[in-house]
Formats: structure tokens, C-alpha cells, sequence
């Protein structure tokens, strides 16, 4: 497959991703006329209006690397992150904003390293693969410790301790957001090396999302991480079906 073509799935991916937004919007603005109480869009809100074209070229870029021969996409994932940073920064989440300033951004070049190349250190063709058992295990460990971490960071950030929120509801919301964060960094690393478990990562990912927005009563963002979860999980079974019987490992119990 030559770079012409693969840029040109970008582009095509990219338009395609605008008509759905466009859709999208569309739905919602006549949303508002029919329900005239109902606010789902906020063209007055900076940090809303930078999200838009950020989850436009998210997708862009999430229908680009379902294809795990095109790392054409990862170039509007470091577009993406730039946004989203931006984004985070202007809603005063620091710790968001850190993680794709100083951690996505370097893990879309090293993606854009790794992927453009052939072969992988050790000669062998680059393809998707599971994790191996122990490395699922590492993964799986690393997602708690990051969701904790968070929770515990933003506890002294709103309360000066780790005592939990009195409310069931922000408790569930800082561990959702732990979640978001945790499993978007483990999304973001596994696809690096073409790892297929990267895709589970992302329908956490969407799932968590659904669940904050529920809490916080966000309409516009539950619709938005609806439909992020369409498309990750469209993505994650081409990657399973992209991924051969031996390269597998702890996988092969459940796929035939």
C-alpha cells in the first residue's frame, strides 16, 4: 500500500467524519427548536467550540487506524491532542491537559515512528497482536493504579484529603473520570506496538464517558461518547479480524 493511498483514507475518513458531525449538530440544533428548554449546544462556551473540531478529527483519526497498516491517522491525532489539551486547559483540568500535552503528543510521534516502518526491532512483519498473559496482567494493573492515582490527586484538589465526597454521585463521577484517563493512556500506548488489546481500552474509554456525562447531566457529551463507542468498537473487531491465529496469545480462548 503506497502513501498516496493511505493519505487519501486520511482525507476520506476526514470528510466523512465532518458529514457525521454536521449530522450530528443538525440533530441537535433541531433538538432545540422542537424543545426550546433544552440546551445541548453551547457556541458561547470556548472549551466547547475547541472540542468540536477535536472530536471531529478524533474520529478522523480513530477511522484512519482501523486500518493497523495506516499510520497516516496519527497525524490527526497530534491535531487531536493539541485541541484537546487546549480544550482541558480552558475547563481548569489540569491534569487532563497534562496528559495529552506531555504524554499523547509523544505517544502519536513514537506511533507515527513505529507504524511507518515495515518491520519491527527484531525483523518480524509489524502486525496486530494480543498481549501476551503476562503483559494483560501488567495492563489490567496499570489501569488500576492510574484510576487511583487520579481519584486520589483530584480528592486533595477539591477536598485537601482522601476522605470520600459525601455523595455517591461526585464520588462516582471523580472515579469515572480516573477511569477515562487511565484507559485513554493505556488506549493511546498499546497502540503504539499494534496491539490489539488497545481497542478495549477505547470502549472503556466510551463506556466511562457515557457514565460521567450521566452524572453530570452533559446531553451533548453522552451523545457524543454514544457515538464514540460505534465507532471504537467498529474499529476493535476489524483489529480482531486483522489479527491472525498465532499473534492471538491470551485472546485465543474467546476468538475463533
Amino acid at each position: 500500500m503506497n502513501n498516496t493511498h493511505l493519505w487519501r483514507a486520511l482525507g476520506r475518513n476526514t470528510l466523512i467524519s465532518i458529514v457525521l458531525f454536521g449530522a450530528l449538530l443538525g440533530l441537535l440544533w433541531l433538538a432545540e427548536m422542537i424543545f426550546p428548554e433544552v440546551k445541548l449546544l453551547k457556541w458561547h462556551d470556548p472549551a466547547w467550540v475547541v472540542g468540536i473540531p477535536a472530536s471531529i478529527i478524533g474520529v478522523a483519526y480513530i477511522l484512519t487506524v482501523r486500518d493497523p497498516h495506516n499510520y497516516t491517522g496519527f497525524f490527526a491525532g497530534l491535531i487531536m491532542s493539541v485541541l484537546l489539551g487546549i480544550q482541558f486547559l480552558l475547563q481548569d483540568q489540569y491534569d487532563s491537559a497534562f496528559l495529552f500535552f506531555f504524554v499523547f503528543i509523544p505517544f502519536q510521534l513514537m506511533s507515527i515512528y513505529k507504524w511507518s516502518r515495515k518491520k519491527d526491532e527484531g525483523g518480524a512483519s509489524f502486525e496486530p497482536k494480543f498481549l501476551d498473559t503476562p503483559r494483560l496482567f501488567l495492563s489490567v494493573a496499570l489501569l488500576g493504579f492510574i484510576t487511583a492515582g487520579d481519584l486520589i490527586i483530584n480528592l486533595y484538589a477539591a477536598h485537601g484529603s482522601l476522605s470520600l465526597p459525601e455523595g455517591w454521585r461526585e464520588g462516582l463521577a471523580l472515579l469515572l473520570n480516573g477511569l477515562l484517563i487511565s484507559s485513554s493512556f493505556l488506549a493511546n500506548y498499546w497502540l503504539i506496538y499494534r496491539k490489539t488489546d488497545s481497542w478495549i481500552y477505547w470502549l472503556i474509554y466510551s463506556i466511562a464517558g457515557i457514565g460521567l456525562f450521566i452524572i453530570l447531566g452533559n446531553v451533548f457529551s453522552i451523545v457524543l461518547f454514544t457515538f464514540f463507542l460505534v465507532i471504537n468498537s467498529m474499529a476493535g473487531i476489524a483489529w480482531v479480524k486483522a489479527t491472525s491465529k498465532e499473534n492471538l496469545n491470551w485472546a485465543k480462548i474467546f476468538v475463533k
